[in-house]
């Protein structure tokens, strides 16, 4: 009798063991679709032996605590990798921007593809026609519509760099409000698994801080430390303190002399410079690094031309037997030059055309205004030349950020389609593994009908009969 009780001990925990991997399993389909979760498996071993009445005898089996199926170093990977993939997808999004303003494309750089470049050549074609033409009131004013007309067109570029400035800022400004978020989260997921699982996979809890992580990952850089208690401190890829253990420290932006500064850690410590990393990183870099040369160049442009028609005009004689005057409005220094220029004069007699000693019709300073189109007015080279390698210098910059972009996405779905083949759900191995469950399930069952006909007979002293 003491046998057959074992006997139903054992079918017993086989059944509940059964029915634990069964559950597991529909637990798995249920989740396919979620994100960051992790799939688990039924974690089958057997009972303690014991002697009875001279045999060893055993409980069976115990399914214990299902086993979570991660490689926490790929998944470190997959992080890691997305800070770098999303770092490169905003960088290559803000100097796309930046090609627009300009209406470079990926096959063309060329200067008279841009409404710039066509305002700086049309103006000098004005000053050639008024070489050629200078007594006619007509030709000057088209002078002075031609400089209207280039220094629109710095003012809009330079508008438009200006927007895309302020845009970033306010991205960066976003984003760490998005990370603030996130670092709440995960400090409190640290707490629930130190109370919950400070030894072991914290399975569905753990899967949450993961996936926390990995959102963090797309907005930030990071580096994880491991702690007690199986917990997680996080840093910023240029050690500000972010999460440690069951306590969040947010980040501080603000906007500081046109510049994004953020703090970090409990003394607020600046982290602005070096910090990359996510589209927190990108949007940095593209600010810092990206953005200033060609704010630069395209002010360093727009001094050069006014700087040296306004010098060259001052050389020649106006229609009213005048020194020229400034052409343009400019400042002392190129910063801002590009978005302060104006035309000075509404007059086209003041445009000088002569030279000194010559009548209103001399065309001498005329001449030289327009040879100031091929002369070396701008960086050691020609206006055209300045503004063809500027160009040259965005295009490349821009095709560069979108291969970059393009090579790390495509490692970034590399990794993750190795992490999700290890840790994500297969239908059809849950299907496999259901079919399992639901034979083993019914082979225990079949044993408790078979010890239910042994009991029968042996309380009947053998007599086959019906038990209800």
């Amino acid at each position: 009798m003491g046998s057959l009780i074992s006997a139903i001990n054992i079918a017993q925990e086989a059944l509940a063991a059964d029915q634990s991997a069964l559950n597991i399993t529909a637990n798995n389909v249920a989740n396919q679709n979620t994100p960051g979760y992790t799939r688990e498996t039924p974690n089958f071993s057997t009972q303690d032996t014991y002697l009875l009445g001279g045999y060893e005898q055993s409980d069976g089996v115990t399914s214990g605590t299902p086993t979570s199926i991660r490689d926490r170093v790929l998944e470190q990977r997959v992080e890691q990798q997305t800070q770098v993939s999303s770092q490169a997808s905003t960088l290559e999004t803000a100097l796309n921007s930046v090609q627009d303003i300009f209406g470079l494309t990926a096959s063309s750089t060329s200067t008279t593809v841009t409404a710039l470049g066509t305002a700086v050549d049309s103006f000098f074609s004005s000053l050639t026609d008024l070489a050629n033409n200078p007594s006619q009131s007509a030709t000057r004013q088209e002078v002075l519509s031609a400089a209207g007309n280039l220094a629109t067109a710095f003012n809009t570029s330079s508008t438009q760099l200006t927007s895309i400035t302020n845009g970033l800022n306010n991205d960066a400004l976003t984003i760490v409000g998005q990370v603030n978020s996130l670092l709440g989260n995960i400090a409190s997921l640290n707490e629930k698994i130190a109370v919950q699982s400070p030894n072991t996979d914290a399975g569905v809890l753990e899967d949450q801080r993961q996936e926390a992580i990995a959102q963090l990952s797309q907005y930030i850089g990071l580096d994880q430390i491991t702690t007690s208690n199986n917990g997680i401190d996080l840093t910023t890829s240029n050690d500000g303190l972010l999460v440690a253990g069951n306590l969040s420290y947010p980040l501080n932006a603000s906007i500081v002399g046109g510049a994004v500064q953020i703090t970090a850690g409990p003394n607020n410590t600046d982290i602005s410079t070096g910090l990359t990393g996510g589209s927190l990183g990108g949007t940095l870099a593209a600010l810092d690094t990206s953005l200033p040369p060609i704010v630069s160049n395209l002010d360093t442009l727009a001094y050069s031309i006014a700087t040296a028609v306004n010098a060259q005009n001052a050389l020649g004689v106006d229609a009213y037997g005048n020194t020229g005057a400034a052409l343009f409005t400019i400042g002392t220094t190129s910063t801002g030059a590009a978005g302060t220029i104006a035309l000075a004069v509404t007059d086209p007699n003041l445009v000088a055309a002569a030279g000194g000693g010559e009548g209103s019709s001399g065309n001498t300073n005329a001449t030289a205004l327009a040879n100031l189109a091929t002369a070396n007015i701008a960086g050691g080279t020609t206006a055209d030349a300045y503004l063809a390698s500027s160009l040259a210098q965005i295009g490349q910059a821009a095709a560069d950020a979108s291969t970059n972009s393009t090579l790390q996405s495509t490692t970034l779905s590399q990794l993750t389609t190795q992490r999700d083949t290890l840790s994500g759900v297969s239908l059809d191995e849950e299907a496999a593994n259901l079919t399992e469950y639901q034979r083993s399930y019914q082979a225990a069952s079949q044993l408790f009908s078979i010890i239910d006909t042994l009991f029968a007979s042996a309380l009947d002293f053998g007599v086959v009969t019906s038990v209800s």
